[in-house]
């Protein structure tokens, strides 16, 4: 509930309390890896996502975890290594323009605009809103703390504009 309410600094006591009395509790890892990359522990979300995988490398949401790293890797600007676990992402569930809109930030910041383009346009086709039509609109959601949103403005939000979102 604090999570969903927006309050991930509170809920990763929680989180940590459940892992307590539940070290495999899958989703319990999911989650905290959440709140702890938004409060700006990225270094901590990785380890947490690779932990889920091993408990449960069959998940049917082990898209999730893929595509957590991914982004991690995005923000702290491994562009390369964002590009193989978002493709591991997109490989297991096709249908979530997140990851296509992801990719197309990788794709975009390690040159390859022909792929990024792609990826952008099948974030939009699978949208079911207009969020991906342009930075003001996308950037309205939380992203995070100050230090968080900043990584996002320079790595997620530049690639999206290299790749051909428009700002308005």
């Amino acid at each position: 509930m604090l999570r969903q309410q927006g309050r991930p600094d509170d809920a990763v006591l929680e989180f940590e309390t459940v892992l307590a009395f539940d070290r495999n509790s899958v989703g319990a890892l999911f989650h905290l890896g959440w709140c702890k990359v938004v409060t700006g522990s990225l270094d901590e979300g990785i380890p947490l996502a690779e932990q889920g995988i091993r408990l449960s490398p069959r998940d049917p949401l082990i898209t999730n975890f893929y595509w957590r790293i991914g982004w991690v890797y995005l923000l702290e600007s491994h562009a390369g290594d964002a590009v193989l676990w978002l493709e591991k992402a997109r490989n297991a569930n096709p249908r979530l323009a997140g990851i296509h809109a992801y990719l197309a930030a990788a794709y975009s910041l390690k040159g390859e605009s022909e792929r990024a383009s792609a990826e952008l346009a099948e974030a939009r086709r699978l949208n079911h809103d207009d969020r991906y039509s342009s930075i003001a609109r996308l950037s309205r959601g939380y992203w995070g703390v100050p230090k968080v949103r900043a990584l996002f403005e320079a790595t997620y939000f530049a690639g999206l504009r290299k790749a051909g979102m428009p700002e308005e």
